[in-house]
């Protein structure tokens, strides 16, 4: 039993690496596959897309086929997908196949707690949900640096080629090992398809008018037949959900306040955990110009404070009120995210350092008590779904939010690149500065006295320092979003703290 379950806690492992292992790796895609910028951020919002269908499926597809049968299944999807990605020579079989890898990738990770429940004796679940929730901390601190390794030492293809032994050892161990009944086939009628359909053109149709839309000023018949598509879908698509009976995402629990607020904030959480690894690994590449595995040690800092943290936090959310650690949690890492926002072309290793040590300690708060918030008041018999409806919008909001910040970059930047020229044209020692020339040979000096040669050089300075500049006020937004996200906490009703986990002495700050 706990070989099997080990096992599953690997092929989670496999599902959550994914995300970090890419994004140290993303500029040196770009580069070999030739993705145009605004195009690269698919690579990742693809992967989160497919997981956001996936999750409210899992329940359905463990009834269906049971939960062994769930895993080993997702497990070698995820497995040919992985070899499918790296054998790809374009962008466009590279999503389609990045959806299919979030799809099972997705499966995996609430396969897992529902194995705790279901597969563990109740004596052992503590010790079963702390294997798993270390797994799932290791994941993020190790896969930047992985991800950077592989590429730097081979190439790219490794970060998908890496999954192929363990996803193929998983499979066996989880078939041979797991137990959790037989398939009910008939189950498969009970499915809403026409709204996972209608789900997935929505999904889709928003990512493309966030990317497409502001490029052309929000006007034209391509924009306007997208809109239509994205509001026939949902309009459709949430009347399908609140007249069915067993709905593909049960839209009726947004009725309960502190659900729904729960919802928001797991929404801007994700909004900020996924878009801060976007926005940080692009800078990196393209501004600091650093190699992958250089990207990922960087970016291991996060990582190494979220797992130094997590034991704390996890003995933290037993004894004080979640709504003052999720507040805590917010604040720490929107100053994360505001302090990255104040950053400069030269902006290395020790400028990032303390930010992402503040948005590493903030995980876990943001994390734990906020689902405590969203969850402990539900009857146990409707846990899992709503847990499955709170944790798809972190990955929502994940995928909108890198696509918003593809906007803004691609968007301002070019503005930026127009201010800095003409304040250098008009000789401003303050703009040579934030571009990287020298101020002792460029101290008031007109562009029109600079040579053509001269000039061809500044270009790719002054587009860095626009592009750095678009990178801060990326920060900035995903900051203030975090800072609002905070008015939603009085407005939730306190959950229950556990009297068991009262330690000595302890006053007991149940409502």
């Amino acid at each position: 039993m706990w070989i099997g379950f080990c096992a599953m806690c690997f092929g989670m492992f496999m599902a959550i690496l994914d995300i970090q292992i890419v994004a140290s790796s993303l500029t040196n895609m770009q580069a070999s596959l030739h993705i145009a910028a605004d195009d690269l951020s698919w690579i990742q919002t693809a992967y989160l897309i497919a997981e956001v269908i996936a999750i409210p499926l899992s329940g359905w597809l463990t009834r269906v086929l049971s939960l062994r049968w769930l895993f080993v299944a997702a497990t070698i999807g995820f497995t040919l997908a992985s070899i499918g990605c790296a054998l790809c020579t374009a962008l466009a079989p590279l999503i389609v196949l990045r959806v299919i890898q979030g799809f099972c990738g997705g499966m995996l990770i609430p396969a897992v707690f529902t194995s705790a429940f279901t597969l563990i004796p109740d004596k052992d679940r503590i010790t079963a949900t702390m294997i798993a929730g270390t797994f799932a901390v290791i994941a993020p601190t190790i896969g930047p640096a992985i991800g950077g390794y592989l590429t730097e030492t081979y190439s790219w293809h490794w970060i998908f080629l890496i999954n192929v032994v363990p996803g193929a050892v998983v499979a066996v161990l989880v078939l041979w090992f797991v137990g959790g009944g037989k398939p009910n086939w008939r189950e498969l009628r009970l499915i809403d398809y026409t709204a996972i359909l209608l789900a997935s053109v929505f999904l889709g149709s928003v990512e493309l008018i966030l990317k497409e839309a502001p490029s052309r000023h929000w006007q034209g018949s391509y924009v306007v037949f997208l809109i239509a598509v994205c509001a026939l879908s949902a309009g459709f698509g949430i009347r399908q959900c609140l007249r069915t009976t067993r709905p593909f995402v049960d839209l009726r629990r947004f009725r309960d306040l502190s659900f729904s607020l729960g919802c928001a904030l797991s929404f801007v959480f994700g909004f900020g955990i996924y878009g801060s690894v976007y926005i940080l690994s692009i800078f990196l590449g393209v501004v600091r110009g650093h190699s992958p595995f250089e990207i990922g040690e960087i970016m291991m800092v996060s990582g190494a404070a979220q797992l130094l943290a997590a034991p704390l936090v996890a003995k933290l959310e037993t004894r004080f009120d979640p709504r003052m650690l999720t507040a805590l949690g917010f604040s720490l890492f929107g100053l994360g995210l505001l302090a990255n926002g104040f950053s400069t072309i030269a902006t290395d290793f020790a400028g990032l350092f303390w930010p992402q040590i503040l948005r590493g300690l903030a995980v876990m708060l943001c994390l734990l008590p906020a689902t405590r918030l969203a969850l402990d008041h539900w009857p146990k018999a409707e846990i899992a779904d709503a847990s499955g409806l709170f944790n798809l919008m972190r990955n929502l909001g994940g995928a909108i939010g890198i696509a918003l910040i593809d906007t803004i970059l691609e968007q301002r930047t070019p503005d930026h690149v127009a201010r800095l020229v003409e304040r250098l044209q008009a000789g401003d020692p303050l703009a040579a500065g934030i571009v990287g020339l020298p101020l002792t040979d460029f101290h008031n000096v007109p562009m029109g006295e600079i040579d053509a040669m001269t000039k061809a050089i500044v270009a790719p300075m002054v587009q860095r320092a626009a592009l750095t500049q678009s990178f801060n006020e990326a920060w900035i937004v995903i900051a203030i979003l975090f800072a609002l996200s905070l008015l939603a906490l009085p407005l939730m009703r306190r959950a229950k703290l556990d009297d068991s986990a009262m330690g000595p002495g302890l006053p007991n700050k149940r409502p």
